[in-house]
């Protein structure tokens, strides 16, 4: 501090704060600043091409304040030669950050496809996308293109070469370690799967730190919304939630016995059974999936995964998940089929509430099924496949997993519920043009 007429005045250095009372000390934006260095200029694997972006947004107008304010810091004596070439300097230090981090995003791009698998990968039947490719097309994931968002990140619409719509899934932003295992392991799972009724692999991005998968795009929303959210008319006809039911278990079917290795998907549910343009079932969303040798039907997990509702009481008590499991999920969503209730609901009767469960399994027994059937049953014909499906369901939810039926017995019949149902129809529809 010096003294001035009447006052005094105190000035710190350069990147120096303080006053009268606090001694000079280093400012916080120093701090920052040389945070954002260390980071620009390290080798973390961990990383993403974007954070050195943000740093680069920190460094570069420090760079330009710098040079200015240095600049205005010269003496007015001060050489020409000597402000020339200090401002040379820090031009070309700008220009060089600039050329550093171009050259470390694209380092860092490389590593990511290599650890990715990038190299193995190319020579698999799923398309490579570049991370420029899907921000472009998703408008740079614009909340106007965002179909969906979950505990694993968001789901965002794209347009991509060919005008070819399909869907982007994009991790949150958290740690590698919380989220690329999960993302690998599902991305590992829907490489061994080629069924009509599972949703497609399009593709996939291995330039980001968790890589993105690009799936097919489905139109028509969830199985769930169709029953609870929307006044849906596809599901006003008896025959198309038969259709329904009937691809769900083809496509547990193809995972349980067709796929090599077996997969149990390990969170069937409505949200999860997708409808196409055609209203036809895309069975998605592998992330909590297992594969399982052909010799070994179950698998322990120490954190019961899955969802309330929809989880096998075995599972929820053993920790065991099998192929049982799923077909006890199935069964859940019969219900749902058949009554229009969430599972999580309750039905009042004799002034006690019942899980819609459990009163579901009381009506198959006690021959009431009439009393929770969300539809309108236009024939006799009708209610008695509807009381078909009701009892698989029951089967399905059998407090024993061991005594649950496999899904190939009830895919198989289902599809004959189906084929007498369609059978049936024809009889009647060629009876009506003969009395006519």
């Amino acid at each position: 501090c010096k003294n001035t007429l009447g006052s005094y005045a105190c000035r710190c250095r350069f990147g120096m704060q303080g006053n009268a009372r606090v001694p000079c000390q280093i400012s916080p934006w120093v701090i920052v600043v040389s945070e954002k260095i260390y980071f620009f200029i390290s080798d973390d694997d961990d990383k993403d091409p974007k954070d050195n972006h943000f740093s680069l947004q920190v460094l570069l107008p420090f760079l330009i304040f710098f040079l200015v304010r240095t600049s205005l810091a010269f003496k007015e004596d001060a050489s020409l030669k000597r402000r020339s070439a200090i401002i040379g300097a820090l031009f070309f230090m700008a220009v060089g950050t600039l050329l550093f981090a171009k050259w470390q995003r694209r380092r860092i791009k490389n590593k990511n496809f290599n650890r990715n698998r990038g190299e193995l990968l190319k020579h698999q039947r799923v398309q490579i996308f570049t991370e420029a490719e899907l921000a472009k097309s998703t408008n740079n994931y614009a909340d106007s293109n965002k179909l969906g968002e979950g505990g694993f990140g968001s789901v965002y619409k794209a347009r991509i070469v060919g005008d070819i719509v399909v869907a982007v899934k994009k991790p949150k932003d958290v740690h590698k370690s919380l989220l690329k295992g999960d993302f690998q392991h599902e991305l590992q799972i829907v490489m061994q799967i080629n069924h009509k009724n599972v949703v497609k692999l399009h593709g996939i991005c291995l330039e980001t730190r968790i890589p993105l998968l690009v799936y097919e795009y489905i139109s028509n929303g969830t199985l769930f919304q169709h029953i609870h959210q929307n006044a849906s008319t596809i599901l006003e006809s008896w025959k198309n939630r038969l259709r329904i039911a009937a691809e769900v278990a083809l496509a547990l079917e193809y995972m349980h016995s067709c796929a090599e290795p077996p997969i149990i998907h390990g969170d069937i549910k409505s949200v999860n059974i997708l409808l196409d343009q055609n209203y036809s079932v895309k069975v998605s969303d592998f992330g909590t999936s297992v594969l399982i040798s052909p010799e070994c039907s179950h698998v322990v997990n120490n954190e019961i995964q899955g969802t309330l509702g929809y989880i096998d009481p075995e599972y929820l008590t053993t920790g065991i998940l099998t192929i049982k499991s799923d077909v006890y999920s199935f069964g859940v969503v019969l219900v749902e089929l058949l009554t229009g209730k969430k599972p999580t609901s309750f039905i009042t009767k004799s002034e006690e509430s019942i899980n819609i469960i459990h009163y579901f399994i009381s009506s198959v027994k006690d021959k009431t099924l009439s009393e929770v059937i969300s539809f309108d049953v236009a024939t006799e014909d009708e209610m008695e496949r509807a009381g078909m499906v009701a009892e698989v369901a029951a089967k399905c939810l059998d407090p024993s997993g061991a005594r649950r039926p496999a899904m190939r017995e009830v895919a198989e019949q289902l599809a004959k519920i189906n084929r007498e149902f369609d059978s049936s129809t024809i009889e009647e529809n060629n009876e009506e043009t003969e009395s006519m």
